[in-house]
């Protein structure tokens, strides 16, 4: 007998690895080593796909810190934070795959709803510059309003009258959030409420094209139609700092901004809504103003520039946004592709 038969011959298969032992040349025994985690010690796949929609979450609310940390003019920064995203997905033969079988017909769909979330982008972030991150978050909390008015009449789905009421529930906030606001903010809320719009609109059409190709080299041409629409506008608008390289620290915030808090979340939260409910997914996005107003204060002490009535207001917003699904009677997974492009992740539902 060989040495190899004595010790058995190691095979593999789906389970692991083992040994088959020769103790009856005709049955051999098969002794399994398994991969598979131990049940004991395993989380269960929805506990962990909540623990990373959660971690996705929380990064999604950073960027609207990294805009206040940047130093660069609002269409400067969202400017290079496309760039970096486009240049990174490029590298994925899967992008190119996908870019080649497209119709022209769906890739100027695309590349037009780029130019949306380019502006979209660049009146968020210009909410930030001309006020805080705060105020811009605050802001964007009222995408759901836009969404349940915009979206029936962009993609033809029933009107849901009680989707009315969210309308309504808002109003006292909106006034509580302007009253908590200093004179010299006020413009920012409304560039940042014009912010809201646009992602309603481009969210709506974006779920027109649903699964109509790879989220992914979606994300890669809407973000590079953007910055080609943006480099066409910069001219218009004085150059606003995209002809010179970024310092060393503004760089290093826009690598954080377009790798750590646009590519990874988006590539995680794909994995995790694989494992959640429609309403699991939803109630985490949901919280996003909430992380990212948390982290204002923690991180930038905004609540000295801020009275109590504007934090009221922003209770009472996200109350409403949080009862509508209820209202709605609709409980929508989020839309892969506006996970990447929308700052409100809920406009992704």
């Amino acid at each position: 007998m060989s040495r190899r038969a004595e010790v058995g011959a190691l095979c593999a298969s789906d389970e692991g690895f083992g040994y088959l032992l020769p103790i009856n040349p005709a049955t051999p025994l098969r002794v399994n080593f398994a991969l598979q985690p131990s049940p004991i010690v395993a989380m269960p796949s929805t506990r962990k796909a909540l623990w990373q929609i959660h971690f996705c979450v929380l990064l999604w609310g950073f960027t609207a810190i990294l805009g206040k940390l940047i130093t660069l003019p609002a269409l400067a920064l969202v400017w290079w934070r496309m760039g970096l995203v486009t240049l990174a997905l490029l590298l994925l033969p899967r992008v190119w795959r996908g870019l080649r079988t497209l119709p022209p017909r769906l890739l100027l769909a695309y590349a037009g709803i780029g130019v949306l979330v380019s502006l979209h982008w660049l009146t968020f972030y210009g909410a930030i510059k001309l006020a805080n991150a705060s105020v811009a978050v605050s802001c964007i909390a009222l995408a759901p309003v836009f969404v349940a008015i915009l979206e029936p009449r962009i993609t033809g789905r029933a009107f849901v009258p009680r989707e009315l009421w969210l309308g309504a529930a808002v109003v006292p906030g909106v006034a509580l959030v302007v009253g908590g606001v200093p004179s010299g903010m006020l413009a920012g809320f409304a560039v940042g409420t014009l912010s809201a719009l646009l992602v309603a609109v481009f969210g709506a059409f974006n779920k027109r094209l649903v699964d109509r190709a790879d989220p992914l080299t979606v994300t890669c041409l809407e973000l590079g139609a953007g910055m080609l629409f943006l480099s066409l506008l910069a001219p218009v608008l004085g150059g606003v700092g995209i002809t010179s390289l970024p310092s060393q620290h503004d760089a290093l915030l826009l690598l954080v901004l377009a790798l750590v808090c646009t590519l990874l979340p988006f590539a995680l939260s794909l994995v995790a809504l694989r494992h959640l409910s429609a309403y699991s997914a939803q109630l985490a996005v949901n919280l996003e103003p909430v992380y990212a107003i948390v982290l204002a204060v923690v991180l930038l002490g905004e609540q000295r520039d801020l009275a109590p009535a504007f934090y009221l207001g922003v209770a009472i917003i996200l109350l409403a946004v949080f009862v509508q699904p209820w209202l709605s009677g609709r409980h929508n997974a989020p839309v892969a592709e506006l996970l990447a492009t929308a700052e409100p992740k809920s406009a992704a539902e």
